[in-house]
């Protein structure tokens, strides 16, 4: 075997630990690539601290490229962003530790809210807390069964609504559903959703509510129906790269990298890692990169799963640890400090996080997700 020493950096100097790189212009193309195909208005939603990438800096991105609302998970991630500067209306609909309706107040965080008996709760909070009233968004369900307002209860939520709005302790201000089978990208499927939303519509009009902002589709909606669009798209995980339905090729907008910690040069029949799941064919070198499930890297992987390095692809062998992932490097020695590239957006010999989803049995969205808290973030 021929061997290719590759030269490393200088003996004693720090390594880059593990690295995520979020890509802002990618954020900026995606936006762009969506709002060539909507006429609507454009919510970014930067919930899961902007799907791994970071909410500030993405939201920060999608808002310089035209997304006029932002969608957050509760008040507490819309104060962030607040806090960092923006200035666009903020929509919180999921409320895993309920409603802070003093906070929601506060920093002008539009609230979502998705039964009766919340919606009554909210006007109650919102009671001690003065004009102007919270800004709120009837969630309706529209074929989820998984949150928003059973249509059996939306003539009392319309009514409840329209009461707390005359007290002026919340002003009605929008109209929400999802849509459960847009991924698909077969629009007939979306038909059903579609005309709930339109019937909710009816409601609310013969409740008194007015005209309030309808947005019903996500990502893959805003992709491939334009019956789903209504008055704004709400665009998720199609911010970072991601189009659950497969129909657009948008721009991946993160880099995650590593460096390699450890090389050694082995014989054949070399066993590697925990419970010895892979056995060295020949003579070769092993690469040990420092990252490992504690960060993010799934351990169900298939045997094709590889990462980047010098322009090469180099495959994953043995079982992932915690801390660690092994790489059969072939006749290259890397050194250490080498950078090795786990997904990024170059294409080539670069796996996209979509490969990774693929070797995981997964969707991109939990690998860019899972990447954990020790791993740096940085913009690019």
């Amino acid at each position: 075997m021929t061997i290719a020493q590759k030269t490393g950096p200088i003996l004693g100097t720090a390594l880059q630990g593990p690295t995520l790189h979020t890509i802002p212009s990618s954020v900026a193309a995606n936006v762009a690539a969506v709002r060539a195909w909507t006429r609507a208005r454009i919510m970014a939603v930067v919930k899961a601290d902007g799907y791994g990438h970071g909410a500030v800096p993405v939201a920060l991105a999608a808002v310089a490229a035209g997304a006029e609302q932002l969608g957050v998970t509760d008040a507490t991630e819309g104060s962030a962003l607040r806090t960092a500067g923006l200035t666009v209306p903020i929509v919180a609909w999921l409320h895993p530790s309920g409603i802070d309706a003093e906070r929601a107040a506060a920093d002008r965080i539009d609230v979502a809210v998705g039964s009766v008996d919340e919606l009554r709760q909210l006007i109650a909070d919102a009671g001690s807390l003065g004009e102007p009233g919270i800004r709120v968004h009837l969630s309706v369900d529209t074929g989820m069964a998984r949150g928003g307002c059973p249509s059996t209860d939306w003539e009392e939520l319309f009514r409840v609504a329209r009461a707390g709005h005359g007290l002026g302790r919340i002003e009605v201000v929008g109209l929400m559903g999802h849509l459960p089978l847009a991924d698909r990208a077969e629009p007939g499927l979306n038909r059903p959703a579609v005309a709930r939303m339109e019937a909710a519509v009816r409601s609310s009009h013969s409740a008194g509510l007015g005209r309030l902002t309808k947005h019903l589709a996500a990502t893959s909606g805003a992709l491939t129906d334009p019956a789903t669009h209504f008055d704004m798209v709400r665009i998720g995980a199609g911010l970072v790269g991601i189009d659950p339905s497969g129909s657009v090729a948008l721009a991946g907008a993160s880099r995650l990298t590593a460096p390699i910690v450890h090389t050694a040069s082995v014989g054949q029949g070399t066993a590697v890692g925990y419970g010895w799941s892979h056995v060295s064919a020949r003579p070769t070198h092993l690469s040990v990169v420092g990252l490992g499930y504690a960060d993010g890297i799934p351990r169900a992987l298939s045997r094709r799963a590889a990462v980047h390095v010098d322009g090469r692809r180099h495959p994953i062998v043995g079982r992932v640890s915690m801390d660690q992932i092994v790489i059969d490097t072939g006749d290259v020695a890397y050194p250490r400090g080498t950078v090795a590239t786990v997904f990024g957006p170059e294409g080539g010999a670069v796996p996209s996080i979509h490969e990774w989803a693929a070797w995981s049995d997964t969707i991109p969205h939990t690998i860019v997700t899972g990447i954990g808290p020790r791993v740096k973030r940085s913009i690019t």
